[in-house]
């Protein structure tokens, strides 16, 4: 159910990082070293190193690791931005919008598999992404593909209440906030379809500062991923290290009512994943305190046309 952001006050934010940050840990030394950080949660990257979607036994695979969950105090969300789970010779790939039938079908097949295992671990919701815009295929077609291929993803979504939160990606067919709610509208704005809001990519291309996309996306937003960014360039960055201002954004997250996890997104810095695991909460927990203590703003939206240089995916 949406929110109307002026029925709410402001909520404790609850913070995660994302596994495919974590990749050279096996899944039980990352859950065990975010839960001694003090994390609220964790956004969990279905991946070949942490609960393999293809692999025998993944039911009961997923029973241990929701218990393992519990034992930890951690919230969860599935993520699917795994680089290599379905096709080991290409990035992301196939995917939604793939020309091939069966080859879209393997992507969807992946969603329903993630959609379950949400279900058994008790996740608030699945993140998933359109994929980029084959060559040779055009704009209608690829639209036409993406609405056909989720339909059976979304029926899964519905029977198991779990939402599934599509993110918006650089470079992707579904690109911005106005792509999602083109999606939305072209599916009947079905009840299982929310957003996934990465706020670094706001500041990397959308027209409205992140904290105003916030509050645009809340009637839809399932799914928080962070991390820094510059205008114009899709580089997933350390907290502080690119040019957000995140009071701001972590205040407008609060006043929505949003209260699923905000995870970290930094797949490229896996090589010194719990160093940066260890700078971000407190990060975030100092940027929190900041937005709480200061006087409520509503900042006039900014449009704009920006020029935009897509380095990758939101696992490059």
């Amino acid at each position: 159910m949406s929110r109307n952001p002026s029925d709410v006050t402001a909520a404790p934010l609850r913070f995660g990082y994302g596994t495919n940050g974590l990749a050279d840990l096996r899944l039980d030394d990352a859950l065990a070293l975010l839960a001694d950080l003090g994390y609220d949660g964790v956004g969990l990257t279905l991946d070949h190193m942490h609960l393999d979607p293809l692999a025998p036994g993944l039911a009961a695979r997923t029973r241990r690791v929701a218990h393992r969950l519990d034992e930890l105090g951690l919230g969860v969300t599935v993520e699917t931005g795994a680089r290599y789970v379905l096709d080991p010779r290409r990035k992301h790939g196939p995917s939604l919008l793939d020309p091939g039938p069966d080859d879209r079908a393997r992507r969807a097949d992946l969603l329903v598999r993630a959609v379950r295992v949400a279900a058994d671990l008790g996740a608030h919701a699945v993140h998933c992404f359109s994929g980029t815009v084959p060559d040779g295929t055009d704009e209608d077609t690829a639209w036409k593909r993406l609405a056909e291929t989720l339909t059976p993803v979304l029926d899964a979504a519905a029977g198991a209440g779990v939402p599934l939160a599509v993110e918006p990606e650089p470079g992707h067919l579904l690109a911005t906030l106005a792509d999602f709610h083109h999606l939305r509208r072209t599916l009947g704005d079905p009840e299982p379809l929310g957003l996934t809001l990465d706020i670094g990519h706001c500041q990397c291309l959308e027209p409205l500062p992140p904290a105003d996309c916030v509050r645009e996306a809340a009637p839809w937003l399932r799914h928080v991923q962070i991390e820094d960014m510059r205008r114009g360039v899709h580089e997933h960055l350390p907290l502080g290290d690119g040019e957000i201002d995140f009071p701001p954004v972590l205040a407008a997250l609060a006043t929505t009512g949003y209260q699923g996890l905000t995870v970290v997104e930094l797949p490229r810095h896996s090589h010194a994943g719990p160093r940066f695991a260890a700078h971000s909460l407190p990060f975030l927990r100092r940027a929190a305190r900041l937005a709480a203590s200061a006087a409520p703003v509503v900042p006039v939206p900014s449009h704009g046309d920006p020029s935009v240089t897509p380095e990758g995916s939101s696992t490059p």
